[in-house]
């Protein structure tokens, strides 16, 4: 019994002190675009909404609907398109207030920062006074709206902070027990891998349907039984859910040889170009790691400018950081601190950038994954990759990403290398009218116009039941001679965005050209066609037509 006690005591989690904003990727879109913060919007991710304000929810709006559902809910809906790079930038306001009053601040994403409650609580008198002072003195100095939350452990501060709530020292599982299994996903949107999330998404679902719908039935369960049944994830939820520590206090200071620092010349003054640097420089510092078995939990970044400005941050994270989540975080950092405003904004460009990890783990608690690009062979395309950005500029190397939409061109979205692959679209269905499988593998820059002809030498074309007028007979492509054909399939209509008072405007389909409202409406219909070359059906070509505007053109080669 003793040892048990005693093996209970070594992992009990320390006493932490969270700032939350609530709705900060809201709040952070309306400040950027001079809305109010009292305005109804929502902020989307794949077309869903992932944080909507109060005035939305209160008529209707949460997260997970779709753009059109949220949109006739509250019409006057106002939607921005999720960017952390802006979420970071304008919380970096609120991370100074906070350490102004608590030094020792740690983000652990925007919106949401972590203290070690002890010294803010012993110099302002308890727990209770210290988070009225923050609360006060984060919206007279960043005019941000906050809530504060003290518990043992990050997680069960933060699920405080949610609420306004101060824990008892020793009363976080007690505290845990009655919430649901779904409060671990708010936990989950601190790790920097895409797999951690859908992995931690994936466990809520499993447990709930063995009927473990609280924090407290899950804690219940044996460790032994969770680790044998759900692997090292589920293990880490467990823990969360009793409130003890993320992990067992056998973490490691790192050797002092593990920093990277830089010195740039000229000074830097532009976020675009100091990302350059941040990239770079992260690499160096996840190669190092590498080859000492380490991965970084907890960096420090630091920035010295021109005159003499020594600038600092601690970025927390619950899962070990890649080298994409660590120049994530630099970036954001430095978009923070350069774009800052009257005090907060050095008065001079950025000569040096440090980073050095203030925690680290053994490297087996980050899973490689193959296909990520963290295998030797990976790692080095991918820091040739990045030679070739800090060369030609970031979009000189962009990274396909498939997503929903009805024809090719519109599923695909181009993400330059090293940035979050988010597709522009929801990939999930329903998709009516989406062209089926297999798609071309030829996308021409601009559609081509071409001729469908029927065996009389009449034009071909779709009726408004969308059944095709005709049975195609020679595509005639502008430039090239005429061509038989051996066969074809459709049409696939398509009407998008129908709703839209505007009409399409004639001429070639405008693609990625959207307008502030989005793209303008599209009557589309598409056709495949499989032509004979130059006379002999043994060389056949395969194109996707696309009938619009009263013309088919040439949308896609299939090879």
């Amino acid at each position: 019994m003793g040892a048990e006690s005693g093996a209970r005591e070594t992992t009990a989690a320390v006493r932490t002190l969270v700032v939350w904003c609530p709705d900060w990727p809201v709040v952070a879109a309306c400040a950027a675009a001079g809305a109010p913060a009292h305005t109804p919007a929502a902020v989307l991710v794949a077309n869903r909404v992932a944080a909507c304000s109060a005035t939305a929810r209160a008529e209707g709006v949460g997260r997970g609907l779709r753009k059109r559902e949220a949109q006739a809910r509250c019409p006057h809906l106002l939607v921005f398109d999720d960017d952390p790079d802006r979420d970071a930038r304008l919380f970096e306001p609120v991370a100074a207030a906070v350490e102004e009053l608590a030094p020792g601040v740690e983000v652990v994403r925007p919106g949401l920062v972590a203290v070690p409650a002890r010294g803010p609580a012993g110099y302002f008198g308890g727990e209770e006074a210290a988070a009225e002072r923050i609360v006060d003195h984060v919206a007279a100095r960043a005019g941000a709206e906050c809530q504060v939350g003290v518990a043992d452990g990050l997680f069960a501060a933060t699920l405080a902070a949610r609420r306004g709530a101060l824990v008892p020292a020793g009363g976080s599982a007690d505290f845990l027990a009655p919430l649901g299994v779904h409060e671990l996903l708010l936990d989950e949107a601190a790790r920097p891998s895409t797999s951690d999330r859908t992995a931690m998404a994936d466990l809520v679902d499993l447990l709930r349907r063995l009927g473990l719908r609280t924090l407290g039935a899950f804690a219940a369960v044996p460790a032994g039984d969770v680790a044998s049944r759900f692997g090292a994830g589920a293990v880490l939820a467990h823990r969360l859910a009793a409130g003890l520590e993320e992990r067992p206090p056998g973490r490691r200071r790192p050797p002092p040889e593990v920093a990277v620092d830089e010195e740039l010349d000229p000074p830097v003054e532009r976020v675009d170009a100091a990302a350059f640097a941040a990239r770079a420089l992260a690499e160096r510092l996840h190669a190092r790691l590498a080859r000492l078995g380490l991965a970084c939990t907890r960096l420090r970044i630091e920035a010295r400018t021109g005159h003499g400005e020594e600038l600092a941050r601690v970025w927390r994270c619950a899962g070990p950081l890649t080298a994409t989540g660590t120049a994530d975080r630099v970036r954001w950092q430095l978009d923070g601190w350069l774009t800052g405003r009257g005090a907060d904004r050095p008065t001079a460009g950025v000569v040096s950038l440090r980073l050095e990890p203030e925690e680290v783990v053994g490297a087996d608690a980050l899973q490689l994954d193959l296909f990520r690009g963290e295998t030797p062979d990976g790692e080095r395309a991918a820091r040739a990759l990045v030679r070739v950005q800090g060369l030609l500029g970031p979009d000189a190397v962009l990274t396909p990403v498939l997503g929903g939409g009805r024809g090719p061109a519109d599923r695909v979205r181009w993400v330059p290398w090293g940035e979050e692959r988010r597709p522009a679209l929801d990939p999930e269905p329903p998709w009516p009218g989406r062209l089926p499988p297999p798609s071309p593998t030829l996308l021409p820059e601009r559609p081509t116009p071409v001729e469908v002809l029927d065996g009389d030498g009449q034009p071909v074309g779709v009726t408004g039941r969308h059944m095709i007028t005709a049975r195609p007979a020679v595509v005639r492509v502008a430039g090239e001679p005429p061509r038989r054909v051996l066969a074809w399939a459709g049409p696939w209509p398509a009407h998008e965005r129908w709703w839209v008072a505007a009409a399409a405007a004639s001429g070639p389909p405008a693609r990625a050209q959207g307008t502030g409202d989005g793209p303008p409406p599209r009557r589309v219909a598409r056709l495949q066609v499989v032509l004979a070359d130059g006379g002999d059906e043994a060389n056949q070509v395969a194109l996707l037509l696309a009938r619009e505007t009263g013309q088919w053109w040439v949308e896609g080669r299939y090879d």
